[in-house]
C-alpha cells in the first residue's frame, strides 16, 4: 500500500490525511522526502548563471515535502505523542540536522549564493526579494559555509547532538508531569477548592482506576486551581514541591546534565562560527541586536518594576499574617492568598468570572472579535482529517467568501499532549508558479475539561490564553507573501508575540466581552460593574508579574552569555541569577532550569526577553485601537496590512513605524502596568 505521506493528499483543501496515516510511515516519508529535496537542490546547483530567480527563489521553493512530512510529525510528537513517536523523534531529528547541514555547508551552493549576494545593488529587487536574498546568505554564513572543512564535520557533529539533546529534555519533562498523581481520601482535606475543580479531580481519581478518590496531577487545569484555592498549606506545598522538582531529582530524567551538555555544545557553535556567546549569535538577528541592549531593557523594566513588587509582597505578607497569623509567606502560600486578597479587593475571583466563559461561547466570541476586525468566517469542516477526536477543524475565510486558511484547534489536556499552550502550522503560505497556496494552522491548548455535570468554563486568565494563541493564529492565517521563510510568523523573535499578545487587550473590553460573555445556566450578559473590576484587577500584581518575567529572562541570558565551565553547578548557578528578582525565600531543593522548556526545548534560548520586548510594541499599538475605537475598521486595516500579512517581508521596526506612524514608546507599557501614571 502506498505511503499517504507521499502521495498528494486528497483531502479537503490537501490537509494532512491524519485518518490514514500510520506512525511506521513517517521514516520512510522522511527519507524519500529528503532524497527529493536533495535532487532539487542539485537542480539549482546546475543551472548556468546564478541569478536570484534560479538560486535564491529555488532555494526558497526547495525541500517543501520535507517541511510538510517533518510538520505534521513534531506537531504530532507535541500534541499527540507516544513512546513510539518519541523513540522515531530521535532517529528523525538526525535525518533532518544532516539534511539542513549538506545544503547550508555545501560550498558549491554557498558560492552561487554569495555570487548572488555581492551583485545586489546592480539588482532591481523588491524590498521583499532583497530581505530574501539578505536572509539567504546569512543563514548560510550563520551556519558555517565560511567553515573549513575540519570546521564544518565539527558543527554538523554539534547540530545533530543538540537536536538529540533538546529532544530529550522535553520527554523528561514530559514523563515527569505524566508520571505524578496525588491522590486525596478525605474530601477534608480539599477543603477551599470550587466544586468544578473538585469534580474534576474525581473524575481524573476515577478514570486512574480510584473512584471516591480525588488526583491531583502536574497539568495546568489540575496544578493550578490546587494551587490557587486549596486550603490545606501542607497539600499545597506537597503539589508545589512535586511541580518544581521535575527533572532534577537525579534520577534517569533528571536534566541537569542535559543543560550542561546543550550550554556547552551552543557556546562551541557560536565560537566557531567568531560569535563571543549564544546569545551573540543569536541577538545578530533579532530587533534587539545585541546582549547588552537585552540586558539595559531587562534592567531598565526592573528598575520601575521591583519596588512596586516588593511593595506588593509587603502587602500579602501583611494580609496573610492578619487573617490567618501566617509568620512566614512562602511560594506554595503565594497564589492562594493573592486570589483572597484579589476577591477582597476588587470582589473578583476566578469562580465568579468562570460561570460567563463557557469555553464553546469563547470560541465563538474570538471568532467574531476576528470577524469584526478583518471580516474572518469560520465555518466548522468535518470532513478535514484531524489527529484526535477532540480536535476541532475549521475552513476560514473573508468577507467575499475567498477561502483564507484551514484552522484546527486543541483544547484539552491528555496524557500525549506537552503542558502549555502554542500556535504552529502544518502549512505556510507562500506563492508558487503563479498560484498562491494558503496556510493551515492550528492552535493548542490545556484548558479545563467539561465534567459529568458542568461544561468547560475557563477562567479569566485561559480566555486571554485562548486570545494569545489566537492572535498568532492571525499572524499565520493571514499571510500574504510570496516566499514561505519570510511569511507569517517567519519574523524576528522579539516581534513574533507582537500579533499575540496585542489580540488579548480585547478581553478587557466591554464591547469585546459582550460578544460571549455569558452566564452559562441563565444566559446573561456579563455586568458591566464585573467587566470594570476586570480592568481594575488587570494590573493586580503586575508589579510582581513583570519582575517574574524579567527574572526568566535574565536567566536565560545569563545561561547563554557566560563561559558553561564557569557554571559549576545548575542550582547554585540558578540562585544567584535569581538573587535580585528573589522576592519571597528560596525553597530548598526545588529548581526551575531543569524544566525551563522554553529555553532547552523551545525555540527561545537568547529570546525569552520578547515577551516583555513584545509587550511595549502591543502597549503602544493598542493605545491606537482605543484612541480609535477598538473595532476601528482602518486602524484594524493597518494592522493587517502592515504587521500580519506583511510576516517578515521587511524589517519589523519598518513595518511596526508603517502602521504607528512612529517609533514604539515604552511608555506605553508602564502605563498599562500602573507602574507609572
Amino acid at each position: 500500500m502506498s505511503n499517504p505521506l507521499l502521495a498528494p493528499f486528497q483531502t479537503p483543501f490537501e490537509t494532512a490525511p491524519f485518518d490514514q496515516i500510520k506512525t511506521e510511515d513517517f521514516l520512510p516519508a522522511i527519507k524519500q522526502a529528503i532524497e527529493s529535496g536533495k535532487k532539487e537542490i542539485e537542480q539549482i546547483k546546475i543551472q548556468a548563471l546564478p541569478t536570484f530567480e534560479n538560486t535564491i527563489e529555488a532555494l526558497d521553493m526547495a525541500g517543501k515535502q520535507v517541511g510538510i512530512v517533518s510538520g505534521i510529525f513534531f506537531n504530532l510528537n507535541s500534541a499527540e505523542t507516544n513512546d513510539e513517536i518519541q523513540k522515531l523523534a530521535r532517529e528523525i531529528s538526525p535525518l533532518l540536522t544532516a539534511y539542513s547541514n549538506d545544503i547550508l555547508l555545501d560550498q558549491a551552493l554557498f558560492e552561487r549564493v554569495a555570487q548572488v549576494f555581492s551583485q545586489k545593488d546592480q539588482l532591481t529587487l523588491s524590498p521583499e526579494q532583497e530581505t530574501l536574498l539578505d536572509k539567504t546568505y546569512k543563514s548560510f554564513v550563520r551556519n558555517g559555509a565560511n567553515l573549513n572543512q575540519e570546521d564544518a564535520e565539527k558543527l554538523r557533529k554539534i547540530d545533530q547532538e543538540l537536536g538529540q539533546l533538546s529532544l530529550q529534555f522535553g520527554e523528561n519533562v514530559l514523563a515527569e508531569t505524566n508520571k505524578y498523581v496525588h491522590y486525596v481520601e478525605e474530601e477534608a482535606a480539599i477543603e477551599g477548592l470550587p466544586e468544578s475543580i473538585k469534580e474534576a479531580a474525581a473524575q481524573t481519581a476515577e478514570e486512574k482506576g480510584k473512584p471516591g478518590q480525588w488526583a491531583f496531577t502536574l497539568a495546568f487545569p489540575s496544578y493550578i486551581p490546587a494551587m490557587t484555592y486549596l486550603d490545606n498549606r501542607e497539600l499545597r506545598k506537597t503539589l508545589f514541591m512535586a511541580y518544581n522538582t521535575k527533572a532534577c531529582k537525579g534520577d534517569e530524567l533528571d536534566n541537569q546534565e542535559i543543560i550542561r551538555s546543550i550550554l556547552r555544545l551552543r557556546n562551541e557553535r557560536a565560537q566557531l562560527l567568531g560569535y563571543s556567546s549564544h546569545a551573540q549569535f543569536v541577538l545578530e538577528e533579532r530587533m534587539a541586536k545585541s546582549p547588552k541592549a537585552v540586558m539595559d531593557f531587562l534592567e531598565n523594566l526592573l528598575e520601575k518594576a521591583l519596588p512596586k513588587a516588593k511593595e506588593e509582597v509587603k502587602e500579602l505578607e501583611a494580609y496573610a499574617q492578619k487573617r490567618d497569623g501566617l509568620k512566614q509567606l512562602e511560594k506554595w502560600d503565594f497564589a492562594y492568598y493573592s486570589e483572597l486578597l484579589k476577591k477582597e479587593k476588587y470582589e473578583l475571583d476566578d469562580e465568579l468570572l468562570r460561570p460567563y466563559f463557557q469555553l464553546e461561547k469563547v470560541i465563538e466570541g474570538v471568532f467574531q472579535t476576528a470577524s469584526k476586525l478583518y471580516g474572518l468566517q469560520f465555518i466548522p469542516n468535518k470532513d478535514i482529517p484531524v489527529y484526535h477526536p477532540d480536535v476541532l477543524a475549521y475552513e476560514v475565510k473573508d468577507e467575499s467568501g475567498n477561502f483564507v486558511s484551514v484552522f484546527y484547534a486543541d483544547y484539552f489536556p491528555r496524557a500525549g499532549k506537552r503542558n502549555g499552550a502554542w500556535m504552529t502550522s502544518y502549512k505556510g503560505q507562500f506563492v508558487s508558479q503563479g498560484q498562491e497556496q494558503r496556510p493551515h494552522v492550528s492552535i493548542v491548548c490545556n484548558f479545563t475539561k467539561p465534567t459529568k455535570s458542568k461544561p468547560s468554563l475557563l477562567t479569566f486568565n485561559e480566555v486571554t490564553t485562548l486570545f494569545h494563541e489566537f492572535g498568532h493564529a492571525l499572524h499565520g492565517m493571514l499571510a500574504r507573501g510570496t516566499y514561505e521563510s519570510l511569511s507569517g510568523t517567519s519574523v524576528f523573535w522579539d516581534f513574533v508575540e507582537l500579533p499575540s499578545q496585542i489580540f488579548e487587550n480585547w478581553c478587557y473590553e466591554k464591547e469585546c466581552l459582550d460578544l460571549f460573555a455569558v452566564h452559562y445556566e441563565t444566559g446573561e450578559k456579563i455586568p458591566e460593574n464585573l467587566v470594570e473590576r476586570i480592568k481594575k484587577a488587570a494590573n493586580f500584581q503586575q508589579g510582581y508579574q513583570t519582575v517574574r518575567q524579567i527574572s526568566f529572562g535574565l536567566l536565560d541570558m545569563a545561561f547563554h552569555s557566560i563561559a558553561p565551565n564557569e557554571i559549576s553547578s545548575i542550582p547554585d548557578f540558578e540562585k544567584s541569577c535569581m538573587e535580585k528578582t528573589a522576592l519571597l525565600p528560596e525553597v530548598e531543593g526545588t529548581l526551575m532550569s531543569t524544566s525551563f522548556s522554553h529555553i532547552f526545548q523551545g525555540g527561545y534560548a537568547s529570546g525569552y526577553y520578547s515577551y516583555k520586548w513584545a509587550e511595549v510594541l502591543d502597549a503602544d499599538a493598542f493605545e491606537l485601537f482605543q484612541e480609535k475605537g477598538v473595532f476601528d475598521k482602518n486602524t484594524a486595516q493597518a494592522f493587517q496590512d502592515h504587521i500580519l500579512s506583511a510576516g517578515g517581508r521587511e524589517h519589523p521596526s519598518i513595518l511596526y513605524k508603517r502602521f504607528r506612524g512612529r517609533e514604539p514608546q515604552p511608555e506605553a507599557l508602564l502605563r498599562r502596568a500602573g507602574l507609572i501614571s
